[in-house]
C-alpha cells in the first residue's frame, strides 16, 4: 500500500467522512487508483460507486486483491456518460462526483469527432444536468493539458468540457448546492496510452530503434498518486468554478528514451495529427485570474460568481505574462529522477 501521508495531515480523516462518491470512467487508470486511495485512507467513508461502460473491466476490477477487503463499500454501476436517464439514477443518493469518463486517445478522436463530441461534450452536458437536478454537493471534473490552447479534437472537446462545468455553477444557482470545479493535469506515468509502457514494449518486441515524433518533444509528468491528491484538495477546497493545477516537473521524451532502452537509437518520425512539442495548462490569458500557492496554481473563474477569492489565502497572484508550459517549466525531471519514477510504476494496482 503506498503511504499518502498528506490525505491525513492535511485534512485528516473526515474530508470524505460519511459520504458517497461516484468515479465515473472508474475502471480506468485514475479511477482505479482514486477509489482505492480513498477508501484506504477515508475510513468513514460510505459508499464509492464505480460507473463505467464496460462490464468485463469492472468484473476485473471486483476481483483484484486490493479491493476485496472494502467490497461492503463499493459498487459497480454499468451505464454510458451519454446516458442521461441512467446518469440520474446512478446518481441518487451521491454527495461528489469525480468525471474522469472521456474519449482520451488523439488520433481516435481525430478520425471519430463526432464520437468525441458526444462522450467528452455531451456526456459533459449529461452530468451538470443530472448532478443539479439529483443535488448532488460537488462534483469535480478531470481534465488535460491538451484542453490549454488546444490543437486536436481532444483537446477542444476538453476545453468546451471546462467551459461547461464552469458555467454549470450559475445554472445550479438558486436551484440546489451543486458546485463544479475542475482538476487540470498532464501525462500520467505509467497509465494507459503512456509512453512508458509503449517504449518498454518496444524494446521486449525485439525492435531496434524507439520511434520519437520530434525530438524537442517535452511534457508534464506525474504520479498517478499525485492526480488523486489534487483531486482530494479540489473537493476539499472548491467553491465552484475554479480549476486547480498541479504543480509538476516536465521531461524530455528523448531523455525517457534513454533511461529505457539506452542501447538503442531513437527515430524521428514526425508530428502525428493533433499533436503539439509542448503542452501547456495555464495560458497567458488566464494569468490575470490565476492564483499561486505552494504545490498548485487555482484558475479562478472568468465569469461572475460568488466572491470566492476570500477563501484563498497564503497564495499570491501570478505575474502578468505567466504561462505553465512544458518547455519553459522551472522542474525538470533529470535522468536519475526519470529510472527511479520507472522503477516504482506500477502500470496496473
Amino acid at each position: 500500500m503506498i503511504a499518502f501521508p498528506l490525505f491525513i495531515s492535511k485534512f485528516g480523516i473526515h474530508v470524505l467522512n460519511n459520504k458517497t462518491v461516484l468515479i465515473t470512467g472508474g475502471t480506468g487508470s485514475f479511477g482505479k487508483k482514486f477509489s482505492l486511495e480513498i477508501l484506504q485512507k477515508f475510513p468513514g467513508i460510505r459508499k464509492v460507486i464505480v460507473y463505467s461502460r464496460d462490464e468485463y473491466k469492472q468484473f476485473l476490477m471486483q476481483n483484484m486483491p486490493v479491493f476485496m477487503p472494502y467490497v461492503e463499500k463499493m459498487r459497480f454501476f454499468i451505464g454510458d456518460i451519454r446516458d442521461k436517464e441512467r446518469l440520474m439514477r446512478a446518481f441518487s443518493g451521491v454527495n461528489i462526483i469525480v468525471h474522469a469518463a472521456a474519449l482520451k486517445q488523439v488520433p481516435a478522436c481525430e478520425y471519430n469527432p463526432f464520437e468525441a463530441v458526444k462522450t467528452n461534450i455531451i456526456g459533459a452536458q449529461n452530468i451538470i444536468n443530472a448532478a443539479i437536478d439529483s443535488k448532488v454537493s460537488k462534483v469535480v471534473a478531470i481534465s488535460t493539458d491538451k484542453a490549454c490552447s488546444p490543437v486536436n479534437l481532444y483537446g477542444a472537446t476538453k476545453l468546451c468540457s471546462d467551459k461547461l462545468f464552469i458555467a454549470g455553477n450559475v445554472y445550479s444557482s438558486g436551484t440546489s448546492a451543486t458546485t463544479f470545479s475542475i482538476v487540470r493535469y498532464g501525462n500520467v506515468a505509467g497509465s494507459r496510452g503512456s509512453v512508458i509502457p509503449f517504449f518498454k514494449k518496444l524494446v521486449a518486441d525485439g525492435k531496434k530503434e524507439l520511434p520519437i515524433t520530434d525530438l524537442r518533444m517535452t511534457r508534464f509528468w506525474l504520479k498517478l498518486e499525485q492526480a488523486v491528491e489534487m483531486v482530494v484538495i479540489a473537493i476539499e477546497r472548491m467553491q465552484g468554478g475554479e480549476l486547480y493545477v498541479k504543480k509538476i516537473p516536465s521531461m524530455k521524451v528523448t531523455d525517457l528514451a534513454q533511461v529505457i532502452a539506452p542501447e538503442l537509437p531513437v527515430k524521428e518520425i514526425g508530428i502525428r495529427p493533433g499533436e503539439k512539442i509542448h503542452e501547456q495548462m495555464i495560458t497567458k490569458e488566464d494569468a490575470r485570474n490565476t492564483l499561486e500557492f505552494k504545490d498548485y496554481f487555482v484558475v479562478l473563474p472568468d465569469i461572475q460568481l460568488n466572491n470566492i477569492t476570500s477563501v484563498y489565502t497564503n497564495c499570491h497572484h501570478v505575474a502578468e505574462n505567466f504561462e505553465y508550459d512544458s518547455g519553459k517549466n522551472n522542474r525538470w525531471l533529470t535522468i536519475d529522477e526519470m529510472k527511479k519514477l520507472v522503477s516504482e510504476i506500477g502500470y496496473e494496482i
